[in-house]
């Protein structure tokens, strides 16, 4: 199974830029996790008829923090994936966003803009980074995608 991931898109609407990754690179994906600061709701319209799960991250406007949690346990196949954002500064996010779940298999994260891709403790850690870029990850693009068959794998998409 492919499921798309993306974080931190910072968008009012679907651009043509966001429109572009999702088709290329998400096409085919079964399910989508997006980890927060989406921004607003219209943003989601670029998912249109697929399943997607979505959380609340720090920079979301109050649409979308009264509609979506700020964590969630999303099975799949037999595998249960952590979504959140996460908060504070970058130092410590994997252990701050980790501490929320128990018994997870991968935790897919947001907020720093940094993309992360490995295993630790037999939990794959998985930030897809950002869709617009910026500071903290010298301004480089980029998203994710998990496969789940018999593991779960990441892959992270520089755009």
């Amino acid at each position: 199974m492919k499921i798309g991931v993306i974080s931190d898109t910072h968008l009012d609407s679907p651009t043509p830029f966001l429109e572009s990754v999702v088709k290329k690179y998400m096409g085919d994906a079964e399910l989508i996790l997006h980890a927060g600061d989406l921004h607003a709701l219209e943003v989601l319209q670029v998912f249109r008829g697929k399943e997607v799960y979505v959380v609340a991250g720090n920079r979301d406007l109050p649409e979308v923090k009264e509609r979506y949690p700020t964590r969630a346990v999303v099975e799949v196949k037999g595998f249960k994936i952590g979504l959140t954002h996460g908060w504070g500064f970058p130092f410590g996010l994997e252990q701050r966003a980790a501490s929320l779940f128990k018994d997870i298999h991968c935790l897919v994260f947001g907020h720093s803009h940094r993309a992360v891709n490995r295993k630790k403790d037999g939990v794959l850690f998985f930030n897809p980074g950002s869709l617009i870029g910026g500071l903290p990850c010298l301004w480089r693009r980029s998203i994710g995608l998990l496969e789940v068959d018999k593991d779960i794998r990441g892959e992270i998409i520089r755009l």
